[in-house]
């Protein structure tokens, strides 16, 4: 069949037709899409879904104590010392405290104990205190030479909150008229260290509810140490202990630096009032499951659903109970088999998995593997990155810094937490350029702005501009070799008035100065550490790198006592305060189940009284050893002590892997072994670690941690070091670090073939 031919017009209007037909008939085929590559999350088999049973018992709820009265001293607070000290003709110190959870005040109340300069002048001179920013009384500054005054000021309770912050203000001025000089030395005024807060309180009901974990098993506005008892298991295996490191690292993260007090219990009789208990392990482990009311039943040691069959053994169960006469809550991690009981505390240890958990009972089906971080991510320290900001930075409170305005000519100086890592070498070339602006009417004469590393002071410039300055940069060279661990910025700003009034306040308060979180820093560094060292563990490394702990194994004795998981509890909440992650991969081994692979590529930790200790060969190893009969050796000297109860810790470099590192808690008893555990929880004891062998022993039966006539600490030093480097380092460092003798004798070299290379040249071109 032939078409008649067409006129180009018509040929287009045709084209369109058949277009607009051949979209028509396609459009089934466009609405399917082509699927795209499932995800290793959707390609996995779906997971069956538990049926959940229906008649639940009554929540769990945790009966209140009697009403009671709290005193809170101030000689609490690290400010406070011996004395919270007032000077000048104005000044103010802030304390912060918090009110527990579970309380209900019926009355707060301040009881100030003060002394001050007898050449105050009493009208003239005042105390003022704040609670949240409101003022709940004033008091006049009138009492005579040497003598001490008292004061009780009501706190109206709606002024509470969770965080609370007291202030007390104190205006000082030595004559009727004007006080001449502000920093005259009889301006002074002291409140003395027994000053208190005292709480009338009634103790509430409290529900458990997973929505608000780890409260109650931790508050962290508790005003007391936290209590966690842990329920000793009838097997003490491989299993159980790597659940119970990575719970009590999970529980030392979230107390940072409030104190936690944990131990082992026997049985449920064995808990104390208040105190909190984790049941951790399986029906078979912990028979005294059975005497809790829990969410599901427990049926011939299982736990079964609401149709009465057996939960899988891959599934975990939490839940909440109560014990002690309802006195004490009691958290559950359970399941029908370890690799639920595992998987429970994953969960739970996850705290973006949290967020989806509700009631008093938790089924965990599957746990989200969370990806380890890099060696070299350390939250609160310096960045990966060689060139950041300072909002990459983080304050105290672990928020990033913002712009920052200070105000008066007294102002408190901008601190930043400016911490290398562990293993930073800085070198020459790092700089910080500090953004700032200013307002007007500073004097130009005696105002500037200066950046202090740990107190002593890189470099300052001088405010010029009388009508302020916007943006203004100061570059300031970092020194390399003053750059620690635990370093800090301290930017200030130094406002003069251009006109002094002493007895005003108003004459200094419109200065101001602004730091931009746009200030930016650029290292030069390398990443090199020397090891072994115990200076460093006092940051976890290198056990903490990286910070969710998956490159560092625990080893205990093939049976482990209560004195050996007691140390590894501790151990596990110091490595928790000193990381920070989104998980907790720690491992936990008994002698005989460590694998071969973990010993040769991993971190390890060995816990265990010398003659039950893992590794025998490293603590009979060259260095400090502890041998046979009692015998100690040091070097060519061996001595037998009697009796010989201190702890030891000592690091060496891995025998298995020369990029790894050993540490070794141990002792010749069980009773040297508690000196580790005092060790590794005390503060004051813990920081002062240092060379690669730490000996540790109570010099009194009941020893104070805060004094140092209580504890002796002996340090020993014998082990090479070896410098490792963690990361690229450049190259021309590499081969000078350990040459730079050459340096010298090389450049001379240098120089002579270059000037024998252009004697050459020039020979040639005359020769021409």
């Amino acid at each position: 069949m032939f078409l008649p031919s067409l006129s180009p017009r018509a040929r287009r209007r045709m084209a369109l037709y058949l277009a607009v037909l051949l979209l028509m008939a396609s459009q089934p085929l466009l609405a399917q899409v082509t699927p795209s590559e499932p995800s290793s999350d959707e390609a996995a088999a779906p997971l069956a879904e538990i049926s959940l049973p229906t008649d639940l018992p009554a929540a769990p709820a945790i009966a209140p104590g009697e009403p009671g009265q709290y005193v809170l001293e101030f000689n609490r607070s690290p400010v406070v010392g011996n004395r919270l000290r007032f000077s000048g003709i104005y000044d103010e110190q802030r304390l912060q405290f918090t009110r527990p959870r579970h309380w209900s005040p019926k009355s707060v109340k301040v009881l100030l104990r003060y002394r001050h300069s007898a050449a105050l002048y009493a009208t003239r001179s005042n105390l003022t205190v704040l609670v949240n920013g409101t003022s709940i009384g004033s008091l006049p500054l009138n009492q005579p030479m040497g003598e001490i005054g008292d004061a009780v000021m009501e706190v109206p309770i709606d002024l509470l909150q969770d965080y609370n912050e007291l202030v007390v203000a104190a205006l000082q001025n030595n004559s009727p008229t004007c006080t001449q000089d502000p920093f005259d030395p009889s301006l002074w005024t002291e409140v003395l260290p027994d000053s208190k807060l005292v709480f009338d309180y009634q103790p509430q009901v409290v529900i458990p509810d997973f929505s608000q974990f780890p409260y109650p098993l931790f508050d962290v506005l508790s005003l007391e140490p936290n209590q966690v008892a842990y329920l000793q298991p009838a097997t003490t295996d491989s299993p159980w202990l790597t659940a119970t490191a990575r719970l009590q690292t999970y529980l030392g993260r979230t107390a940072h630096y409030r104190p936690l007090d944990s131990r082992l219990v026997n049985s449920l009789e064995d808990l104390e009032p208040e105190e909190r208990l984790v049941v951790l392990g399986t029906p078979a482990q912990q028979p005294s499951l059975a005497d809790l009311t829990l969410p599901f039943a427990l049926v011939d040691g299982q736990f079964v659903d609401g149709e009465g069959n057996p939960l899988p053994a891959d599934a975990g169960l939490l839940m909440w109970a109560t014990a002690a006469e309802d006195r004490s809550p009691v958290l559950v991690v359970s399941g029908n088999g370890e690799v639920g009981v595992t998987k429970a505390v994953q969960y739970l240890i996850q705290p973006q998995d949290q967020q989806i958990a509700t009631g008093h009972g938790v089924v965990v089906n599957q746990a989200a593997a969370v990806p380890s971080p890099s060696p070299r991510h350390w939250p609160g320290y310096l960045p990966e990155a060689d060139s950041f900001l300072l909002t990459d930075l983080t304050s105290a409170t672990r928020q990033p810094f913002e712009d920052v305005t200070v105000r008066g000519s007294q102002s408190p100086a901008l601190e930043i937490d400016f911490k290398a890592l562990p293993d930073d070498r800085l070198l020459r070339g790092s700089t910080m350029n500090l953004s700032y602006s200013y307002g007007p009417q500073v004097n130009p004469l005696t105002s500037l702005v200066d950046v202090e590393l740990d107190g002593v002071s890189l470099k300052g410039e001088q405010l010029t501009e009388v009508k302020g300055a916007n943006r203004r940069t100061l570059v300031v060279d970092l020194p390399g070799d003053r750059v620690t661990p635990t370093s800090k910025l301290q930017v200030n700003f130094r406002l003069d008035p251009r006109e002094r009034r002493s007895c005003s306040r108003v004459t200094d308060q419109q200065l101001w100065g602004t730091i931009h979180s746009d200030t930016s820093f650029s290292l030069n560094r390398a990443a090199l550490t020397s090891l072994p060292d115990l200076d460093l563990f006092k940051t976890g490394y290198p056990f903490t790198a990286p910070q969710d702990l998956s490159t560092t194994a625990v080893v205990m004795p093939d049976a482990p006592t209560a004195n050996d998981v007691t140390v590894l509890l501790e151990l596990a909440e110091r490595l928790g305060r000193l990381s920070q992650a989104n998980s907790v991969q720690l491992a936990v081994y008994r002698q005989g189940d460590l694998p071969e692979a973990t010993r040769n590529e991993n971190h390890l930790v060995a816990i265990g009284p010398q003659p039950r200790f893992p590794l025998p060969e490293l603590v009979a190893d060259d260095g400090f050893a502890l041998r046979g009969s009692g015998t100690r050796q040091w070097g060519n000297t061996q001595v037998q002590p009697l009796p010989d109860g201190e702890g030891m810790m000592k690091s060496i470099i891995s025998p298995w892997n020369s990029q790894r590192v050993v540490l070794a808690l141990s002792g010749r008893n069980d009773r040297g072994l508690a000196q580790v555990a005092d060790l590794l929880r005390y503060d004051p004891l813990f920081y002062q670690i240092e060379g690669d062998t730490v000996l540790v022993s109570a010099q009194v039966s009941d020893p104070d941690p805060y004094n140092s006539a209580d504890y002796r600490l002996a340090t020993l030093r014998q082990a090479p070091q070896v410098q490792l480097a963690t990361a690229a380092v450049p190259v021309l460092w590499q081969i000078t670090r350990h040459n730079w003798l050459f340096i010298v004798p090389a450049t001379v070299a240098l120089a002579l073939l270059f000037y024998g290379v252009a004697q050459s040249v020039l020979r040639r071109r005359i020769g021409e």
